[in-house]
């Protein structure tokens, strides 16, 4: 039996641990993008939705995710890759209780909350694995039912939920609003598409 998964059933698990090597010695996620730290623009984007909790995975970033409603639990070893702090999140959320994860990146600013509800309501229930995409390439933010937790806790490295992602349905976006700032040069297109 498929059920609707409602915001308010889901843990929103935020990945901030990135190392940003590919940005030099700056952090990302604080660099100005109109008036505020990169990484806030997903939050404020996102805080109106009723999620059961907010999860913040974050490794050395000053920001204070907690101030804006998230729990934040340190990712001790970014180094592992994207599938170290996807682990800690969803070991945190199925202590929680929750019928399902959505996981986002907080260096995708324009992310937006009808983009989310939209995956909620391509999901099918538990089993559901919901991915974003351009057209072209999956990415996230990407939905996981409780049923898929098991299979998220066993990844490894950097390839994170990939194949997972790969092989689940998918939901396009324009391609400027799933836009990820890894180096420098992202971070100024970015600034051009205002």
């Amino acid at each position: 039996m498929s059920a609707v998964l409602t915001p308010d059933r889901c843990v929103l698990i935020l990945l901030a641990a990135g190392r940003s090597v590919r940005f030099g010695d700056l952090d990302k996620l604080q660099q100005d993008f109109l008036g505020k730290p990169l990484a806030f623009h997903v939050v404020t984007a996102l805080e109106a939705m009723p999620f059961k909790a907010r999860l913040a995975i974050c490794s050395g970033s000053d920001l204070d995710f907690a101030s804006r409603g998230y729990r934040v639990i340190h990712n001790d070893d970014p180094g592992d890759g994207m599938s170290g702090s996807v682990k800690l999140g969803v070991a945190a959320a199925r202590e929680i209780g929750c019928d399902a994860v959505v996981i986002a990146l907080a260096d995708m600013p324009r992310v937006t909350a009808t983009h989310i509800y939209r995956l909620l309501e391509a999901a099918s229930g538990r089993d559901a694995v919901i991915a974003s995409s351009n057209g072209v390439h999956p990415t996230p933010p990407a939905v996981f039912g409780a049923d898929q937790f098991e299979a998220l806790l066993t990844l490894e490295g950097e390839e994170g939920a990939r194949a997972m992602v790969r092989a689940g349905r998918h939901v396009i976006a324009p391609e400027a609003e799933l836009l990820d700032v890894d180096r420098p040069e992202d971070l100024e297109r970015l600034r051009s598409l205002r």
